[in-house]
C-alpha cells in the first residue's frame, strides 16, 4: 500500500494553528466561523475535507456529541477515551485501562482480531453542576 500524504496548503495550516489554540472540541462550522474571523479565507467544504483527512492520519481527534454532532480537536496522540459534559461540551482524556482489556476480551472470545475502539463517557461536569469534583 502506498502512503499518500497529504497537500500541505495555507488553508490547512490556518486550521491546524487554530486548533492548535483551542482547547476543547469544536464543530467544522465553529472552526469554519473562527478562519473566518481570522480572515483566512477559508471555504466550509476545504474545512470538512481537512478535517477528515486529519482525522484519519490521527492528528485531530473527533468525537460524536449526545445529539450526534461530530466535534473535533487536535489532541495527545496516545489511545484514549473522553468524558464529555452534556452541558458546556468539556471534554477530558480518560485513559481505559478496564475498557482495552474488556475490547480484547470480547474481540478474542468472538474470533475477532485488529480490533479499534472509540469510548466517549457522557455526563455533567462538576462546574455545571456547581458541585466539588470527588
Amino acid at each position: 500500500m502506498v502512503e499518500v500524504r497529504s497537500r500541505s496548503t495555507r488553508q490547512r495550516a490556518a486550521l491546524l494553528a487554530l486548533l492548535a489554540q483551542v482547547p476543547g472540541f469544536l464543530s467544522a462550522q465553529q472552526l469554519h466561523a473562527r478562519l473566518q474571523a481570522d480572515g483566512a479565507g477559508v471555504g466550509l467544504a476545504t474545512v470538512y475535507r481537512a478535517l477528515q483527512d486529519l482525522t484519519d492520519r490521527g492528528v485531530v481527534d473527533v468525537l460524536h456529541t449526545a445529539d450526534g454532532e461530530a466535534v473535533y480537536r487536535r489532541c495527545s496522540s496516545e489511545h484514549h477515551h473522553h468524558l464529555v459534559c452534556r452541558r458546556c461540551g468539556r471534554a477530558v482524556e480518560v485513559a481505559g485501562t478496564a475498557v482495552e482489556t474488556w475490547a480484547r476480551a470480547v474481540a478474542a472470545e468472538h474470533g475477532f482480531t485488529e480490533v479499534e475502539h472509540d469510548v466517549e463517557v457522557f455526563g455533567v461536569c462538576s462546574e455545571c453542576t456547581g458541585a466539588t469534583p470527588r
